[in-house]
């Protein structure tokens, strides 16, 4: 066995033990080759396998005319994929970047930090633009003026809700109230209309509406992350005192990794019958993309050129390497994200493959992919700014050069604190409306072709995560090699370690059955140390 350099999906892995028969490789029959390349890529062939066999399989029960309950068993295996990818976003979540943040000094985390969020920021920025040229280039809305709600049978989708409003919702949400309530609810305000008469005769009544919060369904992922990431900084700062419980959530983390690693066996067969029972669901297809075929078309084309070009470009311009090599280890997580719709059900997949199969560190996939999950939409961006200029068209509203400004920037900005569950971007689009002042009726034909448009939507999203970590590990590697080459230490510049890691326990030697707490203590102990304060305190330990 030697060790020497290699590189995995464009990224340099030092360490990596090559065997020296590897040589031999080259003449290995076709069979054996092709056997390795299956035992290789077995779980990637059977996801899109299951696919394409949830589309035949669609197809032909569609033809059976079942009942609302016998489709509803029909997507049964479906919804429990959901439900499994689900169950482990909160734990995923905070062990990831409670982990990962105590893993970094403040210089490092506000570094690699201010890094990731000016990525998230252009890139949603650019996403913006290119939906607004489009919709501009292809005109979706123009001639469809008299497409409307009642001609499709669509019932009508109206917001109680000012663009202040939802803004300060952001706000209250990144600082929850109760921890616990905020893993299956958020702070959504909503108007409540008060009528007053004037006092003076002749009495006239007013109307006037009042923001009133309240809690609604669903995952407070924004809160959660701010909360994480804070209390990984905190327990930095403890130094000592903090690693215990450092250790418990490194535990925790590659504990809820096995966990995935097991699900991801389900998701061929979860993606099938979630395919084909979306197919059963469809009503008149054929009326909805004749309809609004030019908004599907224009919005698939936006993500097309982001996430094709755009984005590939910018992880070429950063690190100099092939983005389809790397893109190429992520069949799996584009995959799970065209099925379910949700970037935050497909981020257990993506930590998955970005740490195995393309080697990025894990100390900054599992910073910045939560945080990639929760704050970068790109895909949601475009779509967004596509419906916001459709609905224009089709009032028959001219926008001017304020207008465009200004939903490029909601988009922009509203895309942070959109749920990355399906439909999420929806009241985003209300938002945008709002913004602009105009009507929210139409909201309800982009929620009819939704379910096409939000699948290439999860997918340039969670591209936008993944090439945002690999930028990062691309950044830490080069800092990493100029700190060697003028002072030659040995400790990582941007990345840190804990002093303990979790990862020790597989290398350490079985020795006396003892407290592995202790154990571990041990090895970086000094001779320094063995003072009086220093033994009682490993006793309090035991």
């Amino acid at each position: 066995m030697e060790d020497k350099k290699s590189e995995i999906n464009g990224h340099t892995v030092t360490g990596i033990s090559v065997p020296a028969v590897s040589i031999k490789s080259k003449k290995m029959s076709f069979k054996d080759k092709f056997r390795v390349f299956l035992n290789r890529n077995r779980l990637v062939i059977l996801t899109v396998s299951g696919v394409l066999v949830g589309v035949g399989l669609g197809m032909m029960v569609r033809n059976l005319n079942l009942t609302r309950a016998q489709v509803t068993y029909f997507a049964f295996p479906g919804e429990m994929l959901l439900r499994m990818l689900k169950m482990i976003i909160v734990p995923l979540v905070v062990c990831s970047l409670v982990s990962g943040a105590a893993s970094l000094d403040t210089r490092s985390l506000g570094k690699l930090g201010g890094i990731a969020v000016s990525y998230f920021l252009v890139t949603t920025l650019i996403a913006s633009t290119i939906g607004v040229a489009l919709a501009f280039i292809i005109k979706p809305g123009v001639g469809a003026g008299a497409l409307n709600t009642n001609n499709l049978g669509l019932e009508s989708v109206t917001t109680n809700k000012e663009t202040a409003d939802s803004f300060l919702d952001l706000a209250r949400n990144l600082f929850p109230s109760n921890l616990v309530a905020a893993t299956f609810r958020s702070v959504s305000t909503f108007l409540l209309l008060r009528y007053m008469l004037t006092p003076l005769p002749p009495k006239t009544p007013l109307v006037y509406k009042v923001p009133v919060g309240t809690d609604s369904e669903g995952m407070n992922i924004l809160g959660l992350v701010m909360f994480a990431m804070i209390f990984g900084v905190a327990l930095r700062k403890l130094g000592k005192e903090g690693e215990e419980l450092i250790r418990f959530f490194n535990a925790f983390n590659e504990a809820t990794m096995v966990l995935v690693s097991w699900i991801m066996w389900y998701v061929p067969v979860g993606i099938m019958f979630l395919v084909g029972s979306k197919i059963v669901e469809m009503e008149d297809v054929v009326l909805l993309v004749t309809s609004l075929g030019k908004y599907i078309f224009a919005s698939i084309l936006g993500h097309i050129i982001h996430g094709g070009i755009v984005l590939p470009l910018i992880y070429f311009g950063l690190t100099r390497k092939n983005p389809f090599s790397f893109l190429s280890g992520l069949i799996t997580p584009f995959t799970t994200a065209f099925a379910t719709c949700s970037s935050s059900a497909t981020l257990p997949s993506m930590m998955k493959c970005v740490e195995e199969n393309n080697g990025v560190d894990k100390r900054i996939s599992r910073f910045i992919l939560p945080i990639g999950a929760t704050v970068n939409m790109d895909g949601a961006a475009i779509f967004q700014c596509i419906a916001a200029v459709f609905i224009a068209q089709l009032n028959n509203v001219e926008l001017n050069a304020g207008q465009i400004f200004t939903i490029l920037v909601t988009a922009t900005a509203s895309s942070v604190g959109a749920a990355g569950i399906p439909a999420g971007g929806i009241i985003t689009i209300a938002i945008i409306l709002e913004a602009i002042g105009l009507p929210t009726n139409d909201l309800s034909l982009m929620l009819a072709v939704d379910w096409i448009v939000d699948r290439t939507t999860t997918v340039v999203n969670v591209e936008g995560d993944a090439l945002g970590a690999g930028i990062l590990h691309h950044i830490n590697e080069q800092e990493m090699k100029k700190l060697r080459q003028h002072g030659g230490q040995q400790e990582e510049p941007q990345l840190q370690e804990v002093k303990v890691e979790v990862e020790a326990v597989a290398n350490l030697q079985a020795r006396e059955e003892t407290s592995p707490l202790i154990t571990r203590q041990n090895p970086g102990d000094n001779s320094s140390r063995n003072t009086v304060d220093e033994k009682d305190g490993m006793e309090s330990v035991l």
